[in-house]
């Protein structure tokens, strides 16, 4: 059996799609069963393929929405034919596959849809993705609330999967308290200073509450005088300009940092070194980075809206991301109330035990062996 998968439309890595992708490739195993191949574009030959040095196979497609959305449209099914893959996995799959397939597909779902279509309901995108929601033979999502979303989007039940995210454990684990104390982070290329509070999240849309935190942030500042800076880690979008003008008119400006691009691998080091994680975004269906946080051994408080209470439980503390006062008592409690931050710590560790990537991605490629011997029985 022979399955392809689709790197396109995860950000060469630097998204937290691209993320995911990263993780399940270092999990992934070929065997005499079961061999897998890497697609996409000449960039992206080493992003996802290096650790477990899985095949991958270039496409002649300019890096280009607008190419690939038409290269999916019109050809990946003769592609996908002619590599004679029993199955293709579409890992951005609210983002990019096909409208009809002619070899099984599967596709993975981490977006909570009916929001993100909200700006592409009209033209080929929207269309396109839709009818493949409906044609795909398989969808796997992160939570019961992605589920939920598609349903009420009209994807019927029965093909959609609940496989929940992973956290490397090797990586994301709590500091050691032999730990020497410094009062500066180095992660290059940046240079921290400590306290801090971490927000780790691109910067994409109104709906990740960009704004909204700095000026709890800025309220929390103005009441509590306490010295934590507030980083905010992740990839520039279209709410950028926004987000910094924001930034820049907080009289707590000199103590918000906002990092950009923030490379994954050194995720675990700035989250173990923070006070404190917060994670005001609305439209989460996966909650990778709170999971992450928590494993770390940090407190988290974040938004009691989308997926985030589903996969947190109840080892963060929540709050309304709409309700600024809401978010800057929650900031202060979590930073100053000892007893609430040792308890969240500790449930938060026991919690995530139960996450890996191993276990993800043994419940994958169980789902996608079942989907292609059941398209191969018919």
């Amino acid at each position: 059996m022979k399955i392809g998968i689709d790197t396109f439309a995860c950000n060469h890595g630097r998204s937290g799609l691209g993320s995911y992708l990263m993780s399940l490739a270092g999990h992934l195993v070929s065997d005499e069963e079961i061999q897998f191949e890497f697609f996409g574009t000449e960039i992206d030959r080493f992003t996802y393929t290096s650790e477990n040095q899985l095949p991958f196979k270039s496409v002649d497609v300019m890096d280009s929405l607008t190419s690939e959305l038409t290269w999916h449209l019109f050809k990946v099914n003769k592609f996908a034919k002619k590599m004679n893959y029993d199955g293709v996995i579409y890992a951005a799959g609210a983002r990019m596959m096909p409208g009809k397939f002619k070899v099984p597909g599967i596709t993975i779902v981490n977006d909570i849809v009916s929001s993100y279509f909200k700006s592409h309901s009209k033209g080929m995108l929207f269309r396109q993705l839709k009818k493949g929601l409906n044609n795909v033979n398989c969808i796997i999502v992160p939570s019961k609330f992605v589920k939920d979303d598609l349903i009420s989007f009209g994807i019927s039940a029965d093909k959609i999967k609940i496989v929940h995210n992973g956290i490397d454990h090797k990586i994301f684990y709590p500091k050691s308290e032999l730990s020497h104390e410094n009062s500066i982070v180095d992660i290059k290329p940046f240079a921290i200073k400590k306290p801090y509070i971490i927000y780790a999240s691109s910067m994409q849309s109104a709906e990740k509450k960009h704004v909204e935190l700095i000026k709890a942030f800025t309220l929390f500042k103005e009441k509590t005088h306490l010295p934590h800076r507030l980083v905010i880690a992740g990839s520039e979008g279209l709410a950028s300009e926004e987000i910094h003008k924001a930034a820049f008119a907080s009289s707590a400006a000199c103590d918000i940092f906002i990092t950009g691009y923030f490379p994954h691998e050194n995720f675990p080091e700035l989250y173990r070194e923070a006070e404190a994680c917060v994670f005001p975004s609305v439209n989460e269906g996966a909650g990778l980075s709170v999971l992450e946080a928590m494993a770390t051994g940090i407190p988290v408080a974040c938004s009691n809206s989308g997926a985030l209470q589903e996969i947190a439980g109840n080892n963060a503390l929540f709050f309304d991301s709409d309700n600024i006062e809401d978010i800057a008592d929650a900031l202060e409690k979590v930073l100053t109330d000892e007893e609430c931050r040792k308890n969240l710590v500790t449930s938060a560790l026991k919690w995530t035990e139960q996450f890996s990537w191993k276990k993800t991605v043994n419940e994958i490629v169980e789902i996608v062996k079942s989907v292609v011997k059941g398209s191969s029985s018919r």
